[in-house]
């Protein structure tokens, strides 16, 4: 137990109670305290005030309401004063065994190679791509995919988004094929409704979903050209002949809706169609309801070990970089389900229009073979 008066008034570091919280306080503002004492009050206060702004309402203690809204506790002043008062805290340690030497002599991770072409829908291996490589918490996230505080991702969008990126070949037309995919996948019905249509106009030859631990999909080339015409009823097209399941469409709505909302939140064009198409979302849900998921592919995904010190890693190379460490991408409050009826990113739209469409040329490449499903740790 360390000897600091401080711990008189916190006995297990974190304030467990309000009245515990106001003694550190206390000990924090009194100017005759020793110094090392209102350093490490100051630290133990600001850490839970960090902790309790990432948490969901619903998983707040009284200590962390006191925190976040009583007024005495904000704009803490910091009476960190020196590379001594900074070395008070010990950084994390990042065994060897998560690193290797390069031939320049520098340290580096070990880390993942390339993604398998062969296993599109591996969603661990996704998620350990997107965790090296994506540079979360950056304004370019990977649209789509939901993160919250802890660094955890959301199953349902991970399945989202290796659905639409396996439906379409690498090309500069590709986001805006994986855009129209994913609006599509957040309006409820919208797919079942396309294969009722298709399957009234061609009754000899329905569409019948594919089963099986293996699939066989035909990506789709679009020309660069073509891409900004790229509609709805085309997205439909390219789930239709690669007889997507409609439970999976269905358990993708929430990779929809998250990508709605990054675009809310980071806006990169205008808003007036995503604003179109959130209301026409509005009008689904009011109708059929929230779409089904399926239960072994939900939930949130619990970063591993390996994750925790490739992220602590990063971490210390942005900081040698003069970079900001903090969030600046969507991020979920931790214990928050992403799958709200309202986008809390958006500002209020008024009035609904509906949508225009226009068929686009897209041409099928080489058939690709995928396995179905391997998302480990599912």
């Amino acid at each position: 137990m360390p000897t600091s008066l401080v711990y008189k008034f916190a006995p297990h570091g974190f304030p467990r109670t309000p009245y515990e919280l106001k003694r550190l306080y206390k000990h924090y503002a009194n100017k005759h305290a020793p110094h090392h004492d209102r350093v490490v009050a100051y630290l133990l206060i600001n850490e839970l005030l960090l902790v309790a702004q990432k948490l969901n309402e619903s998983l707040l203690d009284k200590t962390m309401w006191a925190l976040l809204y009583d007024p005495m506790y904000r704009d803490l002043q910091s009476p960190i004063q020196g590379k001594e008062d900074k070395d008070f805290v010990v950084p994390q340690h990042i065994p060897m065994c998560f690193t290797r030497v390069k031939k320049d002599g520098m340290t580096a991770l070990r880390v993942m190679r390339a993604l398998d072409p062969s296993q599109l829908f591996d969603l661990e291996q996704i998620a350990q791509y997107v965790l090296i490589f994506g540079w979360p918490g950056l304004e370019n996230t990977w649209q789509g995919i939901a993160f919250d505080f802890a660094y955890r991702m959301h199953w349902q969008t991970l399945f989202g988004f290796a659905l639409c990126w396996a439906l379409c070949v690498t090309s500069a037309a590709k986001p805006a094929v994986v855009r129209q995919l994913a609006l599509v996948m957040a309006r409820p019905r919208m797919y079942q409704e396309a294969v009722a249509s298709y399957n009234a106009a061609f009754p000899d030859q329905p569409m019948v979903a594919q089963y099986g631990s293996h699939l066989s999909l035909i990506q789709v080339h679009v020309p660069d050209k073509m891409a900004q015409n790229f509609s709805d009823n085309d997205a439909l097209r390219i789930l239709l002949h690669n007889q997507i399941l409609l439970d999976w469409v269905d358990h993708a709505y929430t990779y929809g809706m998250v990508y709605l909302e990054q675009q809310f939140h980071n806006p990169m064009m205008s808003l007036d169609i995503f604003r179109e198409i959130d209301d026409e979302r509005h009008q689904c849900l009011l109708c059929y309801g929230t779409p089904p998921t399926i239960p072994q592919w939900d939930g949130w995904r619990e970063i591993s070990k390996n994750n925790h010190y490739h992220l602590l890693f990063k971490r210390d190379e942005e900081r040698a970089l003069l970079e900001s460490p903090e969030a600046k991408g969507l991020y979920y409050y931790i214990g928050m389900d992403p799958n709200q009826v309202h986008l809390w990113k958006r500002i209020a739209a008024h009035g609904l229009l509906p949508p225009v469409s226009t068929a686009t040329n897209i041409a099928p490449v080489e058939s690709l073979v995928v396995a179905a499903m391997t998302a480990s740790g599912l």
